[in-house]
């Protein structure tokens, strides 16, 4: 006679295989493709301090001297995207301006969050202060601020998103986790910091494409570039294209310490932010190529990541420093079905 616990083994065990087998398949090949959507929303990921925002002032400038309509959307804690873009002025933050409306029982207009300079339009979600809430959250927060004041309405060519890539709780991936943009860029240098948090940002790009969703990478900006070719090569690696390289030069630097726009037309460096403008509105989001960390590792000379270092495992008595005395164990172990 068949036993209760035999009875319900068999269709879990054969539910387990069948799972482990989908599991198994890989998804069907996903042919890049040109984004069809009227606006688009791009995510800009990259290591702290690496020149996001530098980067995307600059470059939402250039794109509204070119006749574009852009919003720049900071979503990050630190609250600076706009700080190059409005001449080192603070820009009242959604979530602060949304507490104290709050508290006033006034509703969040679109011109108490909203500003703009020469056809740019910019905007700052905000965060917590420190140890006080969840920089992710204010992210969730500050959206769905947005939608209720239509965000998804909005009549833009172009919604630029700065996100801190080296933060990975769920607020900072939300528009890759959400199918909230169409596509990624990642902003990297000749540093393994900045290429370890491209890697990652490629990761959870792959990682929801696994799942479904449709976000891809259109590319690399490399900042503060020495020509030592690293990120070039994690480009070529992951399979991603680089859409522009700017380089280390201490007249860039001193301009962007003074907030200057130096995404100008008639700037000398014009146009090297109309490139860079051109391949972010024409660059396909495309599935990229995550490295291993052997492989990360790799892009760099032995002597810059610490080659040739064995790692030595612990003992008990480095721990302690007595002999480890082993003892019966009193667990009980039970015989599985």
């Amino acid at each position: 006679m068949t036993s209760p616990a035999e009875t319900v083994s068999i269709p879990v065990e054969r539910l387990k295989r069948s799972t482990r087998a989908e599991a198994a398949i890989e998804p069907s090949p996903i042919v890049p493709s040109a984004v069809t959507k009227e606006t688009q929303i791009i995510a800009i990921y990259g290591k702290g301090g690496i020149g996001k925002s530098f980067t995307l002032a600059n470059l939402s400038y250039m794109m509204a001297c070119q006749g574009k309509k852009v919003l720049l959307i900071g979503c990050d804690p630190k609250s600076d995207t706009t700080s190059l873009l409005f001449g080192g002025r603070a820009c009242p933050t959604i979530i602060e301006t949304s507490s104290r409306k709050k508290l006033a029982g006034e509703q969040v207009e679109i011109g108490d969050v909203c500003f703009k300079r020469d056809g740019v339009f910019a905007m700052e979600l905000g965060g917590p202060e420190v140890g006080r809430g969840c920089g992710g959250r204010g992210i969730i927060h500050g959206f769905e601020t947005l939608e209720k004041l239509g965000f998804h309405d909005w009549g833009f060519d172009y919604v630029l998103l700065d996100f801190l890539g080296d933060v990975v709780c769920g607020g900072f991936g939300l528009p890759i986790a959400r199918d909230m943009c169409q596509k990624v860029i990642v902003v990297g240098s000749n540093d393994l910091q900045s290429l370890y948090v491209a890697n990652n940002v490629c990761s959870a790009v792959e990682y929801f494409r696994k799942l479904g969703g449709n976000v891809g990478v259109a590319g690399l900006v490399i900042n503060k570039d020495d020509g030592t070719g690293e990120a070039q090569a994690f480009a070529d690696a992951a399979g991603i294209p680089v859409l522009a390289a700017i380089p280390a030069h201490d007249d860039i630097r001193r301009k962007s310490a003074n907030y200057e726009i130096i995404g100008r037309p008639e700037s000398e460096w014009g146009s090297l932010f109309s490139l860079l403008a051109a391949n972010v509105a024409e660059a396909p989001p495309v599935r990229p190529k995550p490295l291993s960390q052997d492989g990360l590792l790799g892009l760099f000379k032995g002597e810059a990541v610490g080659r040739g270092v064995v790692l030595q495992p612990a003992t008990f008595e480095d721990m302690c420093g007595s002999a480890q005395i082993y003892k019966p164990s009193l667990e009980v172990v039970y015989d599985t079905v």
